[in-house]
């Protein structure tokens, strides 16, 4: 009985996926373009993005020129985002708002297009092109709807993005620090605050620059240390003035003194 049931149920499932499938190519076939419109847009509201998008691309020729050409493109490029074919549908929001200024759908396209790029921004670790286009995308939208209740969703995107920049440049210093080469570390560290002055980092940023500098200092040439003992006491200094009761202070603080003996020392024999 219950392989009958089964048999059953696939038999129901088959025949309702042939009858779809049948039902859209006959209207893929027919030259009846009201029919298409209405049934593409059927298919899209339906979350059916598969079937739509055949409709609405030959839609967008037949259409153009005609009243329903702007809402054509309008769906073409949603569908496009439905299918999350990112690259494709930022490119065509970005194409309306140039076709359709004055459209009143101009201004979610844009936005849209933006998004887009944000969806197409990867890892961190990743090739961060993307991610800066996306930031663009979101500060130009801002500019030209300076007004729009959507500027608040631009502001915060863009700090989640820049977020994911601070993190890659960080975890870059970081890696220069881990295969010790110290004085790169510390060039990418600075790197890092100067791009995001108020990164979450900074704590910790400050104090590998004191430990780089220390390390750096104490696997030069004689000649070269003194500068950069000095260099290590300039890094303490500069990280007990914003953090002087950081988690790290202890540690800070031994390379400090550590660097302090080390120069007393060149400059005793000097």
């Amino acid at each position: 009985m219950k392989k009958i049931k089964l048999i059953l149920l696939l038999f129901i499932a088959s025949a309702t996926i042939f009858v779809g499938c049948s039902e859209h190519g006959k209207i893929l076939k027919s030259t009846d373009y009201d029919l298409k419109y209405k049934k593409a847009i059927e298919y899209y509201e339906a979350g059916d993005c598969y079937k739509a998008l055949p409709l609405f691309e030959e839609l967008m020729t037949y259409f153009r020129m005609t009243e329903r050409g702007e809402d054509v493109y309008y769906y073409y490029a949603n569908t496009q985002f439905c299918l999350k074919e990112y690259y494709l549908a930022a490119y065509y929001f970005k194409r309306f708002t140039v076709n359709y200024p004055n459209s009143p759908k101009a201004e979610e396209c844009a936005f849209n297009s933006a998004r887009c790029s944000m969806l197409n921004s990867p890892e961190y670790n990743l090739d961060q092109s993307d991610t800066y286009k996306a930031i663009d995308d979101f500060q130009l939208f801002m500019n030209h709807y300076p007004n729009s209740g959507l500027v608040d969703s631009c502001n915060t995107l863009i700090s989640s993005l820049r977020s994911k920049l601070e993190t890659k440049s960080f975890e870059k210093a970081k890696l220069y620090y881990k295969m010790e080469k110290y004085r790169s570390a510390v060039i990418l560290f600075n790197t890092t605050l100067e791009e995001f002055p108020d990164t979450d980092f900074k704590e910790e940023v400050l104090y590998l620059i004191i430990r780089s500098n220390f390390l750096f200092a104490s696997n030069s040439i004689e000649t070269k240390k003194e500068e950069r003992y000095d260099n290590t006491i300039k890094s303490y200094y500069t990280f007990v003035d914003q953090f002087d009761s950081s988690k790290f202070l202890k540690s800070a603080e031994s390379y400090f003194k550590s660097s302090q003996k080390e120069l007393d020392k060149i400059r005793n024999v000097n």
